[in-house]
C-alpha cells in the first residue's frame, strides 16, 4: 500500500522522485551549512592571525559570493531528476543561466577589485591615481557585463552575429570620430600608471615650465613661474621629452670665478682650497672639485663644482648665495681682486715721426 502511494504520478513525476529530489536538496544544504559554519569560520580565524589582509578578503569573497553559487548549484542539481513540462524547463534553464552568469560576473569583478585595490590603489596616496584605478576597474566591469550579456543571448538562441557586426562597425566609426579624445584618454592612463610626473612636480616641456596642478583625462594643467596656467594635451606630454626636477635628488652646480692677472701665484693656488672649505662648511652640500680652469681674455678662471642635496630651487639659491657672500669675504681678506672686462692698450711710437721731431 505504501509502495503504491510512492509510485503515484503527480505532474509527470512519482512521489518517490519528489522525495529523492528533496533529499538531495536537504543533504546539499547540510553540506553547505557545514562549509559555511565550520570550514569558513576556521578560515576566518586563520586569516585573522596573518599580517596580510588579502586572505581576509578572499575568505569574505568565498562567504559572500561563492556560497550563493553553491545554493544555486544545489537547487539546480536537485531538480535534474524531475521531469518538467517544456515551458517550465525553459523558464527554469533561463533563470538558472541568468543567475549563474550574474554570480560569476560579480565574483570575478569583486576578485579583480580586491587584487587591484591591494596591488595599487590602497597603497597609493595619490588621489588622482586612485581615481584612475577605479575608472579602469569600472571600464573592465562594463566590458565583463557586456561579454556576459552576449554569451547569454547566444545561449538563449539569439543570432548575435548581426549584433556583433553592427557593434563592430559602430565602434570603428566612433573610434575614428573621437580619435583625438581617445588618444588623450589612453595617454592619461599612461601618465597615471607610468608616473613620469605627479601633481606638485616641477617639469619642463620644451620651452615651457611650471608646477603640475591637475592631471585630467583630456589635459594636464601646469602653473608657470610667471603665474599663468598652461594647458597641455595628454598626448602632447607623452610624446614629448619631459624634465622632472621634483625627482632630482641632488642638484649639480657649476660656477666660475675670474680673478685678475696680477694675482700672486701663491694666492691663486690657495683659492681652490678656500672655496672647498667654504662649501664643506655649509649644510646640504657636497663638494666635488675646484680648479684653476683657464686663462681668459681678461681673467684667470677658477671653476668649481658641488652638489646640493635638495630639489627645492629656493634651497639651492639660498646655499649658492651664502657661498658667494663667503667667497667675497675671503677674497677681501686675502687681497684677491675679481676681474672686470678690461683691455690694455700699448702705444708704440713711430720711428720716422720721432726723427722728424728731433730734426725740427
Amino acid at each position: 500500500m505504501h509502495f503504491e502511494l510512492l509510485d503515484k504520478v503527480y505532474y509527470g513525476n512519482t512521489l518517490m522522485d519528489y522525495m529523492i529530489s528533496l533529499g538531495i536538496f536537504i543533504l546539499s544544504l547540510l553540506v553547505i551549512f557545514i562549509v559555511k559554519n565550520v570550514i569558513i569560520r576556521k578560515l576566518k580565524l586563520i586569516a585573522q592571525k596573518t599580517s596580510t589582509s588579502i586572505d581576509n578578503l578572499i575568505v569574505e569573497l568565498i562567504e559572500k559570493k561563492i556560497v550563493p553559487f553553491l545554493y544555486l548549484g544545489t537547487f539546480y542539481f536537485s531538480m535534474q531528476g524531475l521531469k518538467m513540462a517544456p515551458a517550465v524547463q525553459k523558464v527554469f534553464t533561463v533563470s538558472v543561466s541568468l543567475l549563474l552568469t550574474i554570480l560569476i560576473v560579480r565574483a570575478v569583478s569583486v576578485l579583480l577589485s580586491v587584487i587591484l585595490e591591494q596591488r595599487w590603489a590602497s597603497s597609493d596616496k595619490n588621489a588622482s591615481r586612485r581615481n584612475a584605478f577605479r575608472s579602469l576597474l569600472t571600464g573592465i566591469q562594463i566590458v565583463m557585463w557586456a561579454i556576459a550579456v552576449v554569451m547569454l543571448l547566444d545561449n538563449f538562441g539569439v543570432n548575435i552575429s548581426t549584433l556583433v557586426t553592427g557593434l563592430g562597425i559602430g565602434g570603428i566609426a566612433i573610434a575614428i570620430a573621437s580619435q583625438a579624445v581617445l588618444g588623450d584618454l589612453f595617454s592619461y592612463f599612461t601618465i597615471i600608471f607610468d608616473r613620469p610626473f605627479e601633481i606638485g612636480d616641477f617639469i619642463i616641456v620644451g620651452d615651457r615650465m611650471g608646477t603640475v596642478e591637475h592631471i585630467g583625462m583630456k589635459s594636464t594643467r601646469v602653473r608657470s613661474l610667471s603665474g599663468e596656467q598652461l594647458v597641455f594635451r595628454n598626448t602632447d606630454l607623452t610624446d614629448s621629452r619631459i624634465s622632472n626636477y621634483k625627482r632630482m635628488e641632488n642638484r649639480r652646480v657649476v660656477f666660475s670665478i675670474g680673478v685678475t692677472y696680477d694675482t700672486d701665484i701663491a694666492l691663486l693656488k690657495e683659492i681652490p682650497l678656500k672655496i672647498k672649505s667654504i662649501i664643506e662648511s655649509i649644510p646640504l652640500t657636497k663638494f666635488d672639485r675646484s680648479h684653476f680652469f683657464s686663462f681668459g681674455n681678461y681673467s684667470l678662471t677658477i671653476e668649481t663644482v658641488y652638489y646640493v642635496a635638495s630639489s627645492d630651487y629656493n634651497v639651492y639659491m639660498n646655499i649658492h648665495q651664502d657661498i658667494n657672500f663667503r667667497i667675497m669675504e675671503e677674497f677681501k681678506s686675502m687681497g684677491v681682486k675679481f676681474a672686470l672686462p678690461t683691455q690694455t692698450l700699448h702705444i708704440v711710437p713711430d720711428k720716422s715721426s720721432s726723427s722728424l721731431l728731433s730734426a725740427s
